[in-house]
């Protein structure tokens, strides 16, 4: 009985805050992601939460909570609800790497949605004859990938009989727009690769849609179906769970990702191992950028996003 209650203190005690200071969360998926970040950093110190490493100070100018969330969506929702649960968190700022989807861009450039979902949220269908059969509860649905039938998030609410059905995760407005005035200043890292990301210059786009799953995406019809279905620019492993946790919480989010490859769409082998620290720190450079610019509140949004009917 007194080992039950001990443990049930610890677990309380490993509930509170550990620092009272209003902070911006700033994640990365792994460790290239985030040393520009962490090395711009000022007034650290460490606190380690579940085996997880945040690092307290300053960036930029702004109080921030720096952490790696880990590779996954799993991972992604667990570090970020630690971070709210240990920290004031105020905002949540990701910067990472992704896949192009988007046959416009290019490897180099920094994509910043304005709006994220979960791909690969679906019913895996049964066959029937030449065709699929799929569960009446579904109902309507995005367009399918042979057996893969897209389906909304589900996310309770109290006081709510039935789930919200949810497909799109809406980025921060106010911090969108702060990232749209800066775009234009931030000079980004040129790929000096010229043989694996050609002649295109990077640069920073602002808006459009990001897909978040659990696959790491390196298939040239598959990246067609997600452009033509979500009319993604980008994929990841982390945005969207990130996207969903701050809007269950009702914490203003926004993510900003450097591209490294192609997602399949490249001419060559994927591109990710060679370019991933020009995305890393071109994602890091705007955000750097973004965090100098924004200002030291933002009033509080309502949830927002598309809900599926």
């Amino acid at each position: 009985m007194l080992a039950s209650l001990n443990l049930l203190t610890d677990r309380a005690a490993a509930a509170e805050q550990v620092d009272p200071t209003p902070r911006i969360a700033v994640i990365s998926a792994y460790t290239p992601e985030w040393l520009a970040l962490k090395n711009a950093m000022s007034a650290t110190r460490t606190e380690i939460i579940a085996d997880a490493t945040y690092i307290v100070g300053q960036l930029e100018g702004k109080d921030v909570v720096l952490f790696l969330s880990g590779v996954s969506m799993v991972n992604a929702a667990m570090t970020t609800q630690g971070a709210i649960d240990h920290f004031k968190i105020r905002r949540i700022v990701f910067s990472g790497i992704a896949g192009a989807i988007n046959p416009g861009l290019s490897a180099g450039d920094v994509v910043v949605a304005d709006r994220w979902s979960e791909y690969l949220e679906s019913v895996f269908a049964r066959k029937v004859g030449a065709g699929w059969s799929v569960p009446n509860w579904l109902g309507t649905t995005l367009p399918n990938y042979d057996m893969i039938f897209p389906r909304a998030v589900g996310i309770a609410h109290p006081g709510q009989s039935e789930p919200e059905k949810r497909f799109w995760f809406d980025v921060d407005p106010n911090m969108l727009e702060t990232a749209r005035s800066v775009a234009p200043k931030v000079e980004l890292k040129p790929c000096l690769k010229r043989d694996v990301c050609g002649d295109a210059h990077p640069r920073v786009v602002i808006g459009g849609a990001g897909v978040s799953g659990p696959a790491f995406v390196d298939n040239a019809e598959f990246r067609k179906w997600i452009y033509d279905t979500f009319k993604a620019d980008l994929v990841d492993n982390e945005s969207a769970p990130v996207a969903h946790v701050a809007y269950s919480n009702h914490i203003p989010f926004i993510a900003f990702r450097g591209l490294s490859d192609l997602a399949g769409g490249d001419a060559g082998k994927n591109t990710e191992n060679e370019l991933e620290r020009l995305a890393s720190d071109n994602a890091a450079t705007v955000v750097k950028a973004f965090l100098r610019a924004l200002p030291a509140q933002t009033p509080s949004k309502s949830r927002s996003g598309e809900a599926s009917k």
